[in-house]
């Protein structure tokens, strides 16, 4: 049996950002050795005109369901089983469907195998879907599907699958809603040693599960001087002990989803552990300052003294923000710019608010009316950067051109060099320094690259 799995590009336009994708070692490892599979990763690679396979199976994320389908259309032949996979696969099952003969939902460790075997033998259901409670698999980073294609030079490494928090616009919790999986820590120290990548990226959602789980990691990879980076939540910010263990185990960046500025709006994302470190500050003491209003606001300085404590470390910060909640402002975009400058932070994202299928905001959003879209992966309209929904306090162009203006403006190459000596990155060695410029500068290009670009189609 021949089976082609592609990883779909959102855009026609190639990038240069574009990491491992754990998806291709996973299926690979899951798939009969009988059974002869290519893997194409659209993000960096051509497709071939015509592809001729039993199976031709999509990773689909939401950005690029329409790209996806687009593809689907082309490539069907009598014969072939068109399968989609992934999270817009398993969030919006029945639209899928329409362009495919089966999907995936969720999890690949107990679908993916299952699939197979019905191929074979001629009797393919509409639906398989995992009870996501599968170990999670080693993976191999140096995996015969990453042969010949050039990705960014770090190691990929999933340590859990899910996350504690359940925040209002991820889409994590509709997917993983039974909480979150670990992978037991030996088996992650085995990929990460075996790994030949000298930097290493936990793709987990939020590294940081437990104080217990997390410190007995990070001593653990100490010895393999390696360096480092996750996503993490706000929780560790005052945390000392736990900061040193990761800085001397080679913890170079955290990703931490600052989302607003806004107590208000943190409040309505459900996000608990900024707004404690917002309240208690390092000190445990919980005070507000007034905002313009005069009424009780968010106590800023609690949040820039996370930051230093974590600078102070010696880790980079890249911060996440989330614009065109409820109380956002033309103003408050720009005043988020300026926290993010005046806090020098290594690396920024300004999203406007992505409204993704399968999470409350969505279901909240389509309820009251506020969606510009009806489904804007589908909308020809659409372009990237474009605000999904009718934002209360501003229009639709002041949110898009306000987070275009961010971006743009924050990774300017003044900008960038500004924020370099602001964070004194080059105190903490040439090495850091040299990961803050290409950083930098691979997300410039990119940033430019996708602003208003289509989805799918060209035409």
């Amino acid at each position: 049996m021949k089976i082609v799995f592609i990883k779909v590009n959102m855009m026609y336009s190639k990038g240069k950002d574009a990491l491992k994708p754990l998806i291709f070692p996973i299926i690979e490892k899951l798939t009969p050795d009988d059974c002869d599979i290519i893997f194409y990763d659209e993000r960096i690679e051509s497709l071939p005109d015509d592809i001729d396979a039993d199976v031709i199976a999509f990773s689909v994320e939401t950005f690029a369901a329409r790209h996806a389908y687009e593809l689907a259309e082309k490539y069907r032949k009598p014969g072939t089983v068109i399968a989609m996979g992934g999270f817009h696969a398993s969030a919006m099952p029945d639209e899928v469907l329409e362009h495919a003969d089966t999907v995936l939902i969720g999890d690949a460790e107990d679908t993916w195998g299952a699939f197979l075997s019905d191929v074979k033998n001629g009797c393919v259901r509409d639906r398989y879907e995992s009870g996501n409670r599968c170990p999670i698999p080693c993976v191999d980073n140096n995996a015969h599907c990453f042969e010949g294609k050039r990705y960014l030079k770090l190691g990929m490494v999933q340590a859990s699958r899910g996350c504690k928090f359940n925040c209002d616009f991820c889409s994590i919790k509709s997917l993983y809603p039974a909480g979150v999986r670990q992978k037991d820590i030996d088996d992650v120290i085995r990929e990460i040693k075996n790994s030949r990548e000298r930097i290493i990226f936990f793709i987990d959602d939020n590294l940081f599960v437990n104080k217990e789980t997390a410190s007995k990691l990070f001593k653990e990879l100490r010895p393999l001087k390696k360096r480092w980076a996750c996503q993490i939540s706000m929780d560790i910010a005052f945390d000392d002990e736990l900061l040193t263990l990761m800085h001397d185990s080679g913890c170079i960046m955290v990703l931490i989803g600052f989302e607003s500025i806004d107590e208000k709006n943190l409040e309505l994302m459900r996000k608990s552990a900024n707004l404690k470190v917002m309240h208690d500050g390092i000190g445990g003491t919980k005070e507000h300052e007034e905002n313009e209003s005069g009424e009780p606001g968010l106590n800023l300085r609690h949040y820039e003294q996370a930051i230093a404590n974590i600078y102070e470390h010696g880790i980079m910060i890249y911060g996440m923000f989330v614009l065109g909640y409820e109380h956002d402002t033309a103003s408050s975009i720009r005043k988020t710019y300026e926290f993010a400058m005046r806090n020098n932070l290594a690396v920024a994202n300004f999203n406007p608010l992505m409204i993704l299928p399968g999470t409350s905001l969505y279901e909240r959003m389509k309820e009251e009316g506020g969606m510009r879209f009806e489904k804007w992966w589908l909308d020809s309209g659409y372009r990237y950067g474009d605000a999904m929904f009718y934002p209360r306090m501003m229009t639709c162009d002041e949110l898009t051109q306000g987070c275009k203006k961010a971006r743009y403006d924050f990774n300017s190459p003044a900008n960038i060099f500004r924020r370099m000596f602001g964070v004194k990155v080059n105190h903490h060695g040439i090495f850091n320094s040299v990961v803050f410029l290409l950083i930098n500068f691979i997300s410039r290009s990119e940033i430019h690259r996708k602003q208003g670009e289509k989805l799918g189609s060209t035409t």
